[in-house]
């Protein structure tokens, strides 16, 4: 029980660590770029580094339960749940070479649990 909760923790780093990127991405586009004094002012940027604070704070939890030789590396997964939203809410294209990343990632995570 305990393993699975620490992937439970893990899990949700990854879905926090996503959800912050997205704000971020969000503060830019509203900003305009990088205009410091707009992002300054963006609550899309201060709620991504809210995000990213209670990300970190989990992350010591999974640290503190799992190696980090498995924990990170497990973080790639965010580099595939990203894709959702930049598809449906950036409308960035999803290529054959993104999905075969996919694929490799997957593998990859998949042989380091094992």
């Amino acid at each position: 029980m305990n393993v699975v909760i620490s992937y439970l923790l893990l899990l949700c780093n990854i879905i926090l660590l996503v959800f912050g990127q997205i704000l971020f991405k969000l503060g830019l586009q509203n900003s305009g770029g990088l205009h410091w004094e707009k992002l300054i002012a963006s609550v899309h940027i201060w709620c991504g580094l809210g995000l990213y604070g209670l990300a970190t704070l989990l992350w010591f939890a999974v640290l503190s339960r799992l190696p980090l030789s498995i924990a990170y590396p497990l973080q790639s997964l965010a580099y595939i749940l990203a894709l959702v939203p930049a598809y449906f809410l950036f409308h960035e294209t999803i290529s054959m070479t993104k999905i075969a990343g996919v694929a490799v990632i997957l593998l990859g995570a998949y042989l380091i649990v094992k």
